[in-house]
């Protein structure tokens, strides 16, 4: 069948178009850099005409509060519209894992904003929250206080995921029929932030030091449990230290 990927030249989407072009369907890769726009609404309806599903992977580029916002509500509005009127009949989308439960943060709400949206369009749907990825795990670092040679981190757990497992769950869920539904999507293994910190900045030869901070914040919310998942998940295969063992080598 057809499948457009929205974000289809990012880090997931690119997987996700390989993946499914390997199976025989028809998939197509849309970004603004191929001429398609989801914000803007360019190339949109050429893009989505005979498409039977609709994933999308996209990113704000900006993740300040307002345009982070501005880009997930014009985009996905654009895309719900092309989609009804090309008879789409399944809407798959990536979103985060405890975005319903960290309000402080901008992007989350910006998040929580896409799912809303989607959930009341009237065409069939998969919201699928994905905890962070390994490969981003520097810009998660980054996100958190560091004073001189010590990085300030909160007393909350994290169940990071490999994005090529984000992907294969995403060839299944796309294949499948809409769940309508909200499906959390985790590593398997659940660490402290301290501990995951620790091991990437040792395995790395990086010297600087971690330390517990309950006032640490994650774009610029408090954090206990929001970023595991709860209760049933699907759970990706690959463990974080093979990951790493082979990141680093």
């Amino acid at each position: 069948m057809k499948i457009v990927v929205i974000g289809g030249s990012g880090l997931i989407g690119k997987k996700l178009v390989s993946k499914l072009q390997k199976l025989g369907h028809e998939a197509i890769a849309a970004s603004p850099s191929l001429g398609i726009n989801a914000v803007t609404g360019e190339g949109l309806a050429e893009a989505l005409a005979g498409a039977q599903v609709v994933v999308d992977v996209t990113n704000s580029p900006s993740f300040e509060d307002a345009a982070v916002l501005e880009f997930f509500e014009k985009s996905t509005r654009n895309l719900l519209a092309a989609e009804a009127a090309a008879g789409v009949a399944h809407h798959v989308v990536v979103s985060i894992v405890g975005a319903d439960r960290i309000p402080d943060s901008g992007y989350m709400r910006a998040k929580v904003a896409q799912e809303k949206l989607i959930q009341s369009a009237g065409i069939p749907y998969t919201i699928v929250r994905a905890t962070q990825f390994f490969e981003f795990i520097e810009t998660i670092i980054a996100q958190f206080p560091t004073d001189g040679q010590t990085v300030h981190l909160p007393p909350a757990f994290i169940q990071p995921i490999l994005s090529e497992d984000v992907a294969d769950a995403l060839v299944d869920i796309t294949l499948g029929a809409p769940a309508n539904s909200i499906i959390d999507l985790a590593g398997p293994d659940r660490f402290r932030f301290e501990e995951i910190i620790h091991q990437f900045l040792s395995a790395t030869h990086d010297s600087r030091q971690v330390v517990v901070d309950s006032h640490a914040r994650y774009f610029g919310a408090a954090l206990n449990d929001q970023l595991v998942p709860q209760g049933n998940s699907l759970i990706g295969s690959t463990h974080f230290e093979e990951w790493l063992n082979r990141a680093i080598a």
